[in-house]
């Protein structure tokens, strides 16, 4: 079996496990300002990592990180590494937009670091970041890679040079074949990125991590974008409190089941 090259595309985002106390809106920049809060790998690209180490441990091969950022955390790098990438690239500017409208323009950039990576056989990523809810820019990527995208993939068989990928749908499963170089985009349906050993934490300190700039790959990001974001908002959520009195327990009892009746409750 021929052994595969992949690249799997991964975002740094604020823990979306974080209250939303932690967070305010810069309303100059139309952006998401977190506070106290720790950056983390995007799940849906940890689980497009998974998948990629379940390829890998079919066929051999490498698999390559390509991250993208103003300031990527080199814990969350580590994480990566330790997990199963075999070597990173880091494409850091203080330039480098990354948010809901930089979509077009930030797939422009890493189809030029993967061309400038060279071979690959499969390029995953997953299917939004968990901070925008975009999904646009795997899709994008493949689009000026010239390449097919599959989505919601689970998991790939390879036979014969080609690739059998099943896509859990809503409602059933469906298995489309699709020749190498291809893009596959998946989410939870790929399963949990799996916990790193010691020994692999220690290894991966020492593996290659390639950082670039917007200006080695002959890029910028300029000009009006495509997608132009109006407004953002937090969501406003309204609480209200009514106490239910009465001379005894069995009253005030009697009293909260006519209110919920009169509001169709019960």
């Amino acid at each position: 079996m021929e052994e595969l090259d992949i690249i799997v595309c991964a975002k740094q985002v604020p823990d979306p496990e974080a209250p939303p106390s932690s967070f305010s809106i810069d309303r100059e920049s139309m952006s998401v300002v977190p506070h106290g809060v720790p950056p983390v790998t995007n799940p849906f690209d940890e689980n497009a990592l998974e998948l990629a180490i379940r390829i890998r441990e079919l066929t051999g091969g490498t698999i390559t990180m390509l991250s993208m950022g103003k300031s990527i955390s080199r814990a969350v790098l580590l994480k990566a590494m330790a997990t199963g990438a075999d070597r990173a690239v880091l494409i850091e500017d203080p330039a480098a937009e990354v948010g809901p409208a930089a979509g077009s323009a930030t797939a422009r950039v890493l189809a030029e670091a993967v061309l400038r990576i060279g071979r690959f056989d499969l390029l995953l990523a997953g299917r939004q970041a968990a901070d925008t809810n975009s999904g646009q820019v795997a899709i994008g990527l493949s689009v000026l890679l010239g390449i097919p995208c599959v989505t919601r993939a689970s998991s790939v068989e390879v036979r014969d040079g080609r690739l059998l990928v099943e896509r859990t749908l809503p409602d059933s499963l469906e298995v489309v074949e699709v020749s190498p170089p291809a893009a596959l985009i998946t989410g939870p349906e790929a399963g949990d990125l799996r916990y790193p050993k010691i020994a692999d934490i220690k290894a991966a300190k020492g593996r290659p991590c390639e950082v670039l700039h917007l200006a080695d790959l002959g890029v910028e990001q300029s000009g009006a974008p495509r997608v132009r974001l109006l407004d953002l908002t937090q969501p406003v959520r309204e609480r209200r409190c009514r106490m239910v009195d009465g001379e005894s327990g069995a009253e005030a009892g009697e009293r909260l089941a006519a209110l919920l009746q009169g509001k169709g409750v019960i």
